[in-house]
């Protein structure tokens, strides 16, 4: 038995066509028996740094006793020259979180993961404290359980004030050790509400993480990283999986 939090994560692999380009984390979504892939927008564009690949991939489990077994699922970010993931904006600008449907009937038929829903969305106003441990479930510089395809989970801290928008922007801050590849990956709690057996995927889900935040200004001999890291609220999935 393993927590269902673990099968609710992907690696997501980008291609231009067969060319290899990056690998990112990225996690399910499920709205009115719709299925989406949720990760951050630079992973599927990224104009600075000439990122601009037209397909992604991504590990599925098709066995739920023997979690070696798996295959790869692929999916094309363009039809028609229209991009066909979705992403947001508000009165800030860009929002760092990308969303694009899986076809369920392209899935294998014994396929194996979990998938967050609007009832899993932490409500802005329900109070998580400065300082709550949370948890960012991911694959950092690729790195993860190579035998049973598992994402690794980094412990975390809410590192500023939960519900408002950290400068203006549409995301909070955390506090972890995090690496490239992480970006896209579900930042979690524990739901107490949804403790027992019964609960099929027990966790809170409190944003996407992004990237680091450091200081432009900062003396990279004299002066330490900040070890902060943005984390785009999750009630963007909201807007972003309307029909």
């Amino acid at each position: 038995m393993i927590d269902s939090l673990l099968l609710a994560a992907a690696r997501i692999a980008t291609f231009e066509h067969d060319r290899p380009l990056t690998n990112a984390s990225a996690f399910f979504f499920e709205r009115d028996e719709r299925l989406f892939l949720v990760t951050s927008r630079h992973v599927l564009i990224d104009e600075p740094s000439k990122h601009f690949p037209n397909r992604i991939e991504i590990e599925i489990h098709t066995s739920a006793t023997d979690l070696g077994k798996s295959v790869g699922f692929s999916a094309m970010l363009y039809e028609d020259g229209k991009s066909l993931w979705r992403q947001g904006t508000d009165a800030a600008g860009e929002i760092d979180v990308a969303l694009i449907e899986i076809d369920r009937k392209a899935l294998p038929a014994d396929c194996l993961f979990h998938a967050f829903t609007p009832a899993h969305l932490q409500s802005m106003d329900a109070p998580v404290e400065i300082g709550s441990s949370v948890l960012i479930v991911g694959f950092p510089l690729g790195f993860h359980d190579t035998l049973h395809h598992l994402p690794v989970v980094r412990q975390s801290v809410i590192a500023s004030a939960f519900g408002m928008r950290f400068q203006g922007q549409g995301y909070f801050l955390t506090d972890a050790r995090t690496h490239r590849g992480t970006s896209g990956a579900p930042v979690v709690m524990r739901d107490p509400g949804a403790a027992g057996e019964g609960a099929l995927l027990p966790w809170k889900l409190l944003g996407v993480h992004s990237a680091k935040l450091d200081m432009a200004n900062r003396d990279l001999v004299q002066d330490e990283s900040l070890g902060l890291n943005c984390a785009w609220y999750a009630g963007i999935l909201m807007t972003l999986s309307e029909t």
